[in-house]
């Protein structure tokens, strides 16, 4: 992995969990929308300072071994360790087909329906196999009444159009969510 500045922003993308097993093989917990990035011989930093190379993935079983670490005494030590990779490294090992797009793209998105602005994205958030906008209402709207933030799925029919160097996003059926909310 080359070396980052530190002032390069880091993407939180996965966070280790306890050991399983006799050989030091770690539950991972994937945070992002690309999990073929952790592959064997891939290199992440663990909590923001120190790097580490994964020798062995199984997103199957969701485990992962680091290089150099062949017991549950010392893989105990990377547990909670969060993984991070720059948005750079996540944009050349990532490859996106036809109507993808980076979550950390998608953030701070302003969310329309009809031409009327019904807050922001904060997040995307995965819930079984479907991709969700977290979106914070538009203050407007909070003060007539309306939920704070809401879910709405980021697939057809709901996405209409997605404008990622202007940061719009045009959903449809948004606000019968946003009403049910």
């Amino acid at each position: 992995m080359s070396k980052q500045s530190s002032k390069e922003p880091l993407l939180h993308i996965a966070t280790i969990g306890k050991t399983v097993g006799l050989k030091g093989d770690l539950k991972l917990h994937v945070k992002c929308d690309f999990p073929e990035q952790f592959v064997t011989g891939a290199g992440f930093l663990i909590n923001k300072k120190k790097s580490i190379v994964l020798s062995d993935v199984d997103l199957e079983r969701g485990l992962v071994r680091i290089d150099n670490i062949s017991n549950p005494e010392d893989a105990k030590k990377f547990t909670n360790a969060k993984l991070f990779t720059t948005y750079e490294e996540t944009r050349k090992n990532c490859h996106l087909k036809e109507d993808e797009y980076f979550w950390f793209d998608l953030e701070d998105c302003e969310v329309y329906e009809n031409a009327k602005l019904l807050g922001i994205v904060k997040e995307v958030e995965r819930l079984n196999v479907t991709n969700y906008l977290s979106i914070m209402t538009d203050e407007s709207l909070v003060k007539k009444g309306f939920a704070k933030n809401f879910l709405v799925p980021f697939i057809k029919p709901f996405k209409v159009d997605v404008d990622i160097e202007n940061k719009h996003i045009t959903l449809n059926g948004a606000m019968d969510i946003l009403e049910a909310s």
